[in-house]
Parts: structure tokens; C-alpha cells; sequence
């Protein structure tokens, strides 16, 4: 079972056959769910065509996320993003993805960049992960980086700089 379903989210209308929710669990960035959906299902809508489903974004803290990494990855640690897929059927989706606002504050200061760029980037690396791309070996995480960033720009995200 996913680790957020029965939360009380913010939902969008299914837009190229994709429902987006948001869920904010943590004050302290600003989170736009018109936004958040817009980017997720502009990359939908380009990685997985003709996939349908459900995804619950939910940015959460570092805590929270370090909960779910050691439960679900044996990891005890914090990370950016977490990204499930319940779903048995290959075309159609039921995932939740979790952001940790936390990390986005810490990496903008290693990044140089600011928080609400690196919330964007994890939105989406996580909809890319439940679209279908990976990025376990080197080649496959450079071409998932450059369709990261040409999704934030692609969305004007780039801007969050």
C-alpha cells in the first residue's frame, strides 16, 4: 500500500488522461499545486502517451522522507525525491512521489541555486521515474538530467534560479 493514499489532497482534472494531486505536508517553501501539475503532466503528457493513472505529489520534510527511504530502500537517511508505482498494470499508473523540501533548501546552497528550482527538479526526476525512464547507470542518468532540464525550461522553470 502507498504511504499517503487517504490524504486529504489538492487533485487536478484529468488532463491527457492523467490526475495529478498535491499534497504539502511542510511549511517552509511555498508550493504551488497549479504549477507542480502543470510541469507533471506537460512531462506525461511527452514521456508516456499513452499510459494512463494517478499520481500524489507530496512534498514532506527530511524526517518524513527518511521514514520512507529506511522502510522501502533499507536507507537511513534523508534523500530529494522517492517516487512509487503500485500499479501492476504497464499501462496505467497509481504512484505517489515524495519531495523532501528540506534537501531542496540544503542542495540550492551546495547548487547555487534556490530552493524553489530544486523543489521543480524533483518534481521532475520523480514524474520522469514513474514515466518510465531510469537512471541507475551513468548514460541513462545523463539523458535523464537533460530531459529534466528541458522540462523545467520547457515549463519556464528554469527561471527559479
Amino acid at each position: 500500500m502507498s504511504p499517503v493514499r487517504n490524504k486529504r489532497v489538492s487533485g487536478s482534472k484529468p488532463s491527457n488522461r492523467v490526475l495529478v494531486s498535491v499534497i504539502d505536508l511542510q511549511k517552509k517553501i511555498p508550493v504551488d499545486p497549479e504549477k507542480i501539475k502543470k510541469l507533471a503532466l506537460c512531462i506525461f503528457s511527452a514521456e508516456s502517451k499513452k499510459k494512463t493513472g494517478e499520481v500524489s505529489i507530496c512534498f514532506v520534510s527530511d524526517g518524513y522522507i527518511k521514514k520512507l527511504n529506511r522502510l522501502y530502500h533499507s536507507r537511513n537517511s534523508p534523500t530529494d525525491v522517492l517516487s512509487f508505482d503500485i500499479s501492476a498494470d504497464k499501462d496505467r499508473f497509481l504512484s505517489d512521489i515524495f519531495i523532501s523540501t528540506d534537501t531542496a533548501i540544503s542542495n540550492s546552497k551546495i547548487f547555487k541555486t534556490t530552493p524553489l528550482y530544486e523543489m521543480f527538479l524533483y518534481v521532475a526526476h520523480g514524474v520522469l521515474h514513474i514515466a518510465g525512464c531510469d537512471d541507475i547507470d551513468p548514460k541513462d542518468r545523463k539523458v535523464m538530467r537533460k530531459k529534466e532540464l528541458r522540462y523545467l525550461k520547457a515549463a519556464d522553470y528554469s527561471g527559479t534560479l
